[in-house]
């Protein structure tokens, strides 16, 4: 064997690694921490992707790398992590840098005209079109509007038990819930600690499964929060496809990332009735592979890799990398650093 094609997905609780051939015989997987620059820094969520891509590669070289990771959202963002890459012996000049979306939207779908939206630690989408137009968002947070994902969700619920626990608010089970989930001695306490900075708020994000627990027994406040999230990724998918002038086609809308797949009935049916009224044609994929298949696929085609070779890959590394419902809930809960 000549060499490798190394594929990288960097999200931002954790970062797949494989190596293949360009037949698509799966070489190596690894796995590692969370690599988004948002979350690490650009220093240490390089480092993190540096040693995976080594670990996979091993002793062979690196015939091309495809780098698709979260937190690339702003072409000044890809030309810096490029840059920072480009003293490193497995980095050459077919190394591919990209967000992340573009695995997730690979791994679910090969049509021309298509959507994908993440909803994991946070929210993104991406929408493509056949004649390459696309359509991006800055994805920083409520700078640019965005709301949701792991994140957004442990906010909401600390929120929500501040105004239970002063009067402000009604109310909810989620109070005892971020109490007993996180160790905090109480909401005040705990409100305390975040603020001081003696605790993280990146711990928040992993409450997203007690909300989804609360909506199903009849929680009022947990029921509006899952709510509030399948509105807000309709809203991603309803600016894709107006932008593009797609919202009459029969498009893919690919859902990945794992807050959707947790597959929570109320989320997914919120996303479903809300997709119907803004783009009746279009149909849900809900991606059940890890990103990593779908970075693997790209970095084999950008390689010249057949239509064998890509099905080999997709089989060989769904098996290795496939996740449980409860697993990726957990995905989108990154260890608090």
């Amino acid at each position: 064997m000549s060499g490798v094609i190394v594929a990288v997905d960097g999200g931002g609780s954790k970062t797949d690694a494989v190596a293949l051939t360009i037949e698509g015989e799966l070489v190596a997987h690894e796995r590692g921490a969370g690599s988004s620059p948002h979350f690490e820094g650009l220093g240490e969520a390089v480092a993190v992707v540096d040693e995976l891509v080594r670990a996979v590669a091993g002793e062979f070289p690196v015939v091309h790398a495809g780098l698709y990771v979260s937190g690339l959202d702003l072409p000044v963002e890809v030309e810096q992590y490029a840059a920072s890459i480009a003293g490193f012996a497995w980095s050459g000049s077919s190394t591919v840098v990209a967000n992340d979306l573009y695995a997730v939207l690979r791994a679910g779908t090969d049509e021309p005209d298509a959507v994908a939206i993440v909803c994991g630690t946070g929210v993104n989408a991406v929408g493509v079109r056949a004649d390459g137009a696309e359509v991006r968002f800055p994805s920083l947070g409520a700078l640019s509007g965005d709301w949701g994902g792991g994140s957004g969700i442990g906010e909401q619920v600390l929120w929500h038990a501040a105004r239970d626990v002063d009067g402000r608010g009604p109310r909810t089970v989620l109070t005892a819930a971020i109490v007993e989930q996180l160790g905090a001695g109480s909401v005040p306490a705990l409100i305390e600690d975040l603020h001081f900075g003696r605790r993280d708020s990146s711990e928040l994000t992993a409450l997203a499964p007690a909300v989804f627990e609360a909506a199903r027994t009849g929680d009022a406040v947990a029921a509006g929060i899952v709510d509030r999230q399948a509105e807000e990724i309709v809203a991603f998918a309803r600016a894709c496809v107006t932008r593009l002038g797609l919202a009459d086609r029969a498009v893919p809308i690919v859902l990945g990332g794992g807050i959707v797949r947790s597959g929570d009935v109320r989320l997914i049916g919120g996303i479903t009735s809300g997709l119907a009224a803004v783009a009746p044609r279009a149909r849900i994929e809900i991606l059940d592979a890890s990103p990593i298949v779908g970075a693997a696929l790209l970095a084999l085609e950008r390689a010249g890799a057949g239509a064998e070779a890509l099905d080999r890959a997709r089989d060989a590394v769904t098996q290795a990398t496939r996740m449980t419902p409860a697993a990726a809930v957990r995905e989108a809960a990154p260890v608090a650093r």
